[in-house]
């Protein structure tokens, strides 16, 4: 088995060619630069296990593919909402109804909220963690911390709106 290359002299060699071939993919400069760094770190933890060093050029192109079918697939399952976006669709809680609610209640309220969105806005609203700070927490991409956050939110405000609009218990 021959020595595995350097790594300066891979990034050197095929990063803008690996960067191409992902513009070409995604058509954004960002999501490039993230999948030609995602496959160099691909590279760095499993690298070694490359037994022909002969093909390393098409081992990089292969694993940057498949990043990107994989990064395509986790948008499809957990597409990027903008909180913006969805603020309209968001019930309206009254001044009045905040001012009554208390922390229990929130906890309580957020409790009911399915497991996956309740770490997001826990670490968001109760830790004042930054939403990259979620994402490497969580073990997930941005844009997903970004979409649980928002539909967290939502499910919270209609458990608080539906608290609301309940009589109060004696």
């Amino acid at each position: 088995m021959a020595e595995s290359p350097d790594f300066e002299v891979l990034v050197a060699q095929y990063y803008e060619p690996l960067y191409q071939f992902a513009f070409s993919l995604t058509r954004d400069e960002a999501e490039a630069c993230d999948l030609t760094q995602q496959t160099f770190c691909v590279w760095a933890a499993k690298g070694h296990q490359l037994r022909d060093v002969t093909k390393v050029k098409t081992w990089l192109f292969t694993t940057l593919h498949r990043e990107f079918l994989g990064s395509r697939r986790r948008q499809k399952r957990f597409p990027h909402l903008d909180l913006e976006a969805a603020e309209l669709e968001l019930p309206v809680i009254s001044p009045a109804a905040i001012s009554r609610l208390d922390t229990a209640q929130v906890l309580d309220a957020l409790k009911q909220v399915d497991e996956i969105y309740q770490a997001p806005v826990a670490l968001f609203y109760l830790q004042d963690y930054s939403y990259k700070e979620i994402a490497e927490i969580l073990d997930v991409p941005l844009g997903t911390v970004k979409s649980r956050l928002t539909r967290g939110l939502g499910k919270l405000h209609q458990l608080l709106a539906d608290t609301e609009t309940q009589p109060p218990k004696p």
